[in-house]
């Protein structure tokens, strides 16, 4: 019935599900990840019997050897085609049970002729034969065969007790099983129930999904001022802001070099009344010594020397600097405040600002476009739900349930009685381990009473009475085996062929699937079908389905619609052709027109700034004679060593009016070398640096003007005539992002339907419960324990009566009893 129920159900799901591959998207978004909503299971896929199962693997390896043949597949296709005939073919079932049939005809024998036996040993004994006369020989080996017989009596009931454990052990596990019966079906049919209802809500996520993915597709429309338009903005970035950056770097270096033409100027200004001041000090230090040697003391001599080489010295506070003959730097100046008077840096601001715009630009001519392709995505979706009602799968779902409620509801009606089957079942095998344990209890005591309360001392005639009740309980036990050791063995018979066939024909080939391999021979179920599955899942006998592969795929927890292979009967390509559906989309794309020509980087006026700064003439200021004449400073002249000398030559004077006037002089140059000469070197050094620095910087301007005109040409060439370039290589990106998104969703769908939607390994699970988990683990592995182990000790039963026969003479009292032994 389970059988019939899993293969009811991959039916009850044919056409349902869809197929065809789509092409691989184009671009798989990694932000759009779906995952179908998980099924859990109850029912375990696999079953362990546990420490009990290595006694299930020893009754497998005695069945191996009493039945090596291999699965008789042929014969099997023969019962199946009903080309059997008994009469023909009965060789091959002798030949294939040959080993089965072997051991059951020595239970029946075991079972005729153990009756008979015991009744004819019972009525020999009652003649006083075959050991029923109560007189018992006296022998030298007397003491070695009642060690022997009882030692071998021993070892048969250990035997025997290990068979009974078997017995009870199996007996046992096949209740507790039956017993968990009723959870496995219902652990199943959840499943089944689980599977079903899940199927209906994993459609519903799948289709949801297309919410997911066109809300996303929405919201990257929206924000196509960020993406498509920072995207030609970033591309053109590389072209566009060097320019703009090198045009605002010149404004700042124009601005520069006013502050430096200002500051040369002002210097130059204030060197020339420094000098001039200089000039005059000078000047005025050497009319007052011209007039002191004048004075009549410098007539005498050797005044008169001191007073030649003071004149003769006089040369040297002459300062000639060509300062006063430079040109003024104020037209230059007055050029470069014309061309300031255009605000640079604004210009280049508005460049800035109007390529900045073209995110904006892009959002503004885009807009009717992104409407309609939201209202095509919408469409898309109403086709989508639509395909969805278009498929069967909520009828023939609800069929199948229906199918599963009746089925369950006359499983629980039939556990009952199954239940109370088996407790009858479980009775009787009590019952037979009961008789086995009663039967060796027996022996047992006859082998302790016997063994303990044996005297050898003591002669047969006056053995005590614990020995001779050991021999009374040997006998009892021989007599119980002769009642019961048949029926014992009818047991083990029946439940020998019945469990080692079903495990021969139906639980190992189940396992090896060679059943399925039966099952899939063509035309052997329908002799018009090749393969019959396919018949009847698409009444299309030759495609190539077969139950061994339904079964590994459910068992692999594949989706229905590859296992049983529904591209067949519903092709979803058909109605999920990507270009059918993209194609609209593309075309938009493609349509898409964003016109930036009319950025500007720098107009009309900046581009006049800049070559009236290049005309300007600053690079062709003689900045050598500028730098020749502050170079030239008044630290020359020396003046500290003149007015120390001057001073020196005063003290060689004789006191009076001229040696105080020049001493008074040279500390008057002291002062104007101090005072005017130092701080003037400094302002000409300052100065010289300064007009080097404006002769570095202005030398290159030109050549940068130039550069910089030549690389805003370009650029705003590259904006005219190749930005439609960048745009079209943008907007495909784009698209290809939105389209990328619908062809993930589109293949993330054939994925879902074909490999993981109603993934069938309930079905497989469900077949194992009922094949391989009752009817084989449940079921068989203990009833084939079972007669494993009765019948082991039913057979050791018949070399245990001889011992205990044997042995019970020599514990029992006898009536009589010889003094002699033999010669």
């Amino acid at each position: 019935m389970a059988l019939t129920l899993c293969f009811l159900l991959l039916l009850g799901l044919c056409g349902t599900t869809v197929s065809e591959g789509l092409p691989s998207p184009t671009k798989s978004p990694d932000v759009l990840e779906f995952e179908l909503p998980a099924m859990n299971y109850e029912t375990k896929d696999s079953y362990d019997a546990g420490p009990i199962g290595g006694l299930f693997q020893m009754v497998r390896v005695f069945l191996h050897v009493v039945q090596p043949n291999p699965f008789p597949e042929d014969t099997l296709r023969k019962i199946l085609q009903e080309k059997f005939d008994i009469s023909a073919d009965y060789e091959k079932i002798i030949s294939y049970e040959i080993g089965i049939i072997i051991c059951a005809v020595l239970g029946l024998l075991f079972i005729i002729l153990m009756p008979l036996v015991g009744f004819c040993f019972g009525l020999c004994r009652c003649c006083n034969k075959c050991g029923g006369e109560m007189h018992q020989r006296q022998k030298k080996n007397g003491t070695c065969l009642r060690k022997y017989f009882a030692v071998s009596l021993l070892v048969i009931c250990i035997l025997i007790s290990i068979g009974i454990v078997y017995g009870f052990v199996a007996n046992h596990h096949l209740k507790t099983r039956m017993e968990r019966t009723r959870n496995l079906t219902d652990s199943n049919f959840k499943d089944l129930r689980t599977l079903l209802h899940g199927t209906p809500a994993q459609i519903d996520y799948i289709l949801g999904q297309y919410t997911t993915t066109k809300e996303r597709a929405f919201s990257d429309l929206d924000n196509i001022k960020s993406l498509l338009g920072s995207g030609i903005h970033e591309q053109l970035k590389p072209k566009v802001v060097p320019v703009l950056e090198d045009i605002k770097a010149m404004a700042e270096a124009i601005k520069e070099t006013k502050e430096a033409l200002l500051n040369v100027n002002s210097t130059l200004d204030q060197l020339k009344k420094s000098t001039a001041q200089l000039n005059t000090s000078l000047s005025k230090v050497k009319g007052d010594l011209e007039q002191s040697l004048n004075d009549p003391v410098c007539t005498v001599p050797p005044a008169a020397a001191t007073c030649n080489d003071i004149r003769t010295s006089l040369s040297q506070l002459d300062y000639n600097n060509n300062l006063g003959q430079l040109p003024s730097l104020d037209e230059h100046i007055d050029r470069v405040n014309n061309i300031l008077r255009t605000n640079l840096s604004s210009q280049v601001q508005k460049g800035y600002k109007s390529f900045n715009d073209i995110p904006e630009m892009v959002q503004n001519q885009t807009t009717d476009l992104i409407s309609g392709i939201k209202s095509t995505l919408n469409s898309i979706g109403s086709n989508i739900g639509n395909i969805s009602k278009q498929i069967p799968i909520q009828d023939k779902l609800s069929n199948f349930m229906d199918y599963i409620n009746s089925t369950e509801t006359y499983i629980h009606r039939s556990l009952p009685t199954l239940e109370e089957y088996d407790s009858y079942r479980w009775l009787g095998g009590l019952v037979a381990c009961c008789l086995l344990t009663l039967i060796v209890i027996f022996f047992y005591l006859g082998l302790l009473c016997g063994t303990f309360g044996y005297d050898q001392n003591a002669t047969p005639t006056r053995r005590g009475c614990i020995s001779n009740t050991g021999g009374v309980f040997l006998m009892v036990g021989v007599g119980v085996s002769f009642l019961f050791c048949w029926i014992l063995m009818a047991i083990v018979v029946v439940t020998f062929v019945v469990g080692g066939n079903v495990e021969k024909l139906v639980c190992e080939p189940y396992q090896n699937r060679k059943l399925f391999q039966v099952l899939d021979t063509p035309y052997l179920l329908n002799e018009n079908w090749k393969f019959y599955l396919s018949g009847m899942v698409f009444n299309k006998p030759d495609i190539n389905l077969t139950f061994e592969q339904v079964y590994r795929d459910c068992k692999e927890n594949k989706g229905i619609y590859a296992t049983l292979k529904l591209e067949n009967s519903y092709n979803i390509s058909e109605h999920l052709n990507i270009q059918d559906y993209t194609g609209n989309i593309i075309n938009d794309f493609e349509n898409m027109q964003v016109n930036i020509d009319n950025v500007v980087l720098l107009d009309e006026a900046g581009r006049k700034h800049l070559l009236d700064f290049n005309s300007s003439g600053i690079d062709k200021i003689d900045y050598d004679a500028y730098l020749a004449a502050v170079n030239k400073t008044p630290g020359e002249l020396n003046l500290s060593l003149f007015a120390d000398n001057l001073e020196a030559k005063a003290n060689d004077l004789p006191q009076g009016n001229l040696k105080q006037s020049l001493k008074s002089t040279a500390e008057t140059i002291r002062t104007i070398y101090h005072d005017q000469v130092i701080p003037l070197e400094q302002s000409m050094n300052t100065a010289y640096k300064t007009i080097q620095e404006l002769k570095h910087n202005s030398s290159g301007l030109p050549a940068r003007v130039t550069n910089i005109l030549s690389s805003l040409d370009s650029a705003q060439d590259f904006l005219i005539k190749h930005v439609s370039s960048v745009i079209v290589q943008e907007m495909k990106k784009y698209g290809n992002t939105i389209i990328g998104y619908f062809e993930h969703y589109l293949q993330w769908v054939k994925i879902s339907i074909t490999e993981h939607m109603a993934a069938c390994k309930p079905v497989a699970t469900a077949l194992d419960s009922a094949v391989d988990v009752f009817l084989c683990s449940y079921i068989t592995d203990p009833v084939n324990l079972f007669w494993f182990g009765i019948g082991k000790a039913t057979i050791f039963l018949l070399p245990a009566i001889i011992f205990a026969v044997k042995l019970a003479k020599y514990y029992r009292r006898m009536d009589s009893e010889d003094v002699y032994d033999d010669f």
